[in-house]
């Protein structure tokens, strides 16, 4: 029989207390600080961890991914902006919204509907602050100068329509952002200007082609300010954060997207042109946060995720500029930006989160940009409930090296600027449609009279349709792209 002391029964219960604390503060989820570095038409071949034979020198890119883990086989939704950037945030489709093809404009209004779950949403449920710095390409809630008239997506018409001195009335604020300082869309689309949560930062009265398209401009804008006023604006972001106080910076960049305009500082650091300095300057920027985030001593325990908005443009680095320079911006991947081919929608994808993702490693899981919200939702300890992020699976598993059921996905579908659909299980790829579904410009020979199908991992490169060797598997991937459709979703309910 065991026998009690005063002093045990005394100590039994405070015992009991603290270890039941210990338990509990052990078992709580991770809460890094949660950081996404998204560039704009950026090449997989532009890094040197991706491509040895780069002509960009991307010292500060490797040197994250020397600091964790490179994915081989990672993919974005779309090949282009704005369903990308969609994805991203909701971890859902963009073709399940009205945008079937294409993109929106700096007139357009909001694609994410207010109510839908987002990833800053989901952190600021967590005790996460959150800020958005860059360009938002989602679509504002502009109010026209006329009462009663609703703005649509004609770019060129609504953007002399819209009162700049009126307040947004739905964007970034309103889908979980605490702060956002950006610019509507891409930098060749009108009106150029930044705004800062509701407000226009000034009043476009000029008419310009700053970014390559002609239209409303702010006096002072100038397109080659703007990567360097998003840089600044996230490492003061940054600086301004306190240890211990969670928080998630999104960080869409406006480069190396056209106009091709690098600051003087870095023209002729490259090997490949206009383009490739573009390139160093982003570098430039990872390397500014980087080290801010070292300077707080925040960088240990700071998840970080660099990847693109798509392939590299043939607009932004033609392909004569590809030949002239020898400089593979695909890394040997067929298309470019717009194309159902992988180099319109493979990309580099680094993580790096020093406590917790191993220096120096490797994945070849296959991957996609809807994914972050998932994967931040595990991070959290969050169950997912049905309506949230319907196209999303969490890689949690795989940079935190734990061990986990392959392949992660069970498919995934990848979406064209026409709004060709393709459909990747495993080896295979099926492209539901003819030809590239994008720009003219591709450098590689396109068969333009069937359907395709790819064996990925044989015949990477995407050169030899083989669609009437494997009926079976055109099939398969057919009645599989039909059902994700049509249920609304492809994860695991």
């Amino acid at each position: 029989m065991k026998i009690f002391t005063f002093t045990t029964l005394i100590l039994t219960p405070f015992i009991l207390l603290l270890t039941g604390c210990q338990d509990k503060k052990y078992n709580q989820p991770e809460r890094p600080n949660v950081i996404i570095l998204l560039a704009d038409d950026m090449g997989m071949g532009d890094l040197g961890c991706y491509n040895p034979d780069s002509k960009i020198p991307t010292p500060a890119m490797d040197a994250l991914a020397n600091d964790g883990m490179i994915f081989t086989d990672a993919h974005t939704n779309s090949a282009v902006c704005t369903p990308t950037r969609y994805g991203i945030l909701t971890g859902t489709y963009a073709f399940r919204t009205r945008l079937k093809s294409g993109v929106l404009w700096g007139s357009s209004q909001p694609l994410i509907e207010e109510g839908t779950a987002t990833v800053p949403a989901l952190l600021k449920k967590y005790g996460y602050k959150t800020a958005g710095i860059g360009k938002w390409h989602l679509g504002l809630g502009w109010q026209s100068k006329e009462p009663g008239v609703m703005l649509t997506d004609n770019w060129a018409k609504d953007n002399r329509k819209i009162d700049y001195s009126k307040a947004i009335l739905s964007g970034p604020n309103n889908v979980g952002f605490d702060y956002y300082f950006g610019i509507p869309a891409s930098l060749d689309m009108p009106p150029y200007l930044y705004f800062e949560n509701q407000f226009a930062q000034g009043i476009p009265t000029e008419i310009t082609n700053e970014g390559g398209r002609t239209g409303l401009t702010v006096p002072g804008f100038k397109a080659k300010n703007v990567m360097p006023d998003f840089t600044r604006k996230a490492v003061e972001y940054i600086k301004n954060q306190r240890n211990g106080e969670p928080f998630f910076l999104y960080f869409p960049w406006s480069a190396p997207h056209t106009p091709v305009v690098p600051n003087d500082e870095f023209r002729g650091k490259s090997k490949a042109g206009k383009y490739g300095d573009f390139v160093v300057e982003c570098d430039n920027t990872v390397e500014q946060i980087v080290q801010a985030l070292k300077d707080k001593g925040m960088y240990e325990n700071t998840l970080i995720i660099l990847t693109s908005d798509n392939g590299s443009s043939p607009h932004g680095f033609p392909i004569e500029e590809e030949i002239e320079y020898n400089h593979n911006t695909s890394n040997g991947f067929k298309g470019r930006k717009s194309h159902s081919y992988d180099g319109g929608h493979r990309v580099a994808f680094l993580v790096s989160w020093p406590e917790h993702v191993k220096s120096g490693t490797t994945s070849d899981e296959i991957v996609c940009t809807t994914d972050l919200y998932a994967t931040i939702a595990d991070l959290l300890g969050h169950e997912m409930t049905f309506g949230e992020a319907h196209d999303s699976y969490s890689f949690l598993p795989v940079i935190k090296g734990e061990e986990y059921n392959s392949p992660i996905r069970e498919a995934t579908i990848h979406h064209s600027l026409n709004g060709d659909f393709s459909i990747r299980k495993g080896d295979w790829k099926y492209i539901d449609a003819k030809g590239h579904g994008g720009f003219a410009q591709i450098r590689e020979e396109v068969l333009q009279d069937s359907i395709q199908l790819y064996n990925v991992a044989s015949d990477p490169a995407e050169t030899t349709n083989v669609y009437l060797k494997h009926p079976d598997i055109v099939q398969e991937l057919k009645t599989m792209l039909k059902r994700y459709k049509k249920q609304g979703y492809s994860r695991p309910k």
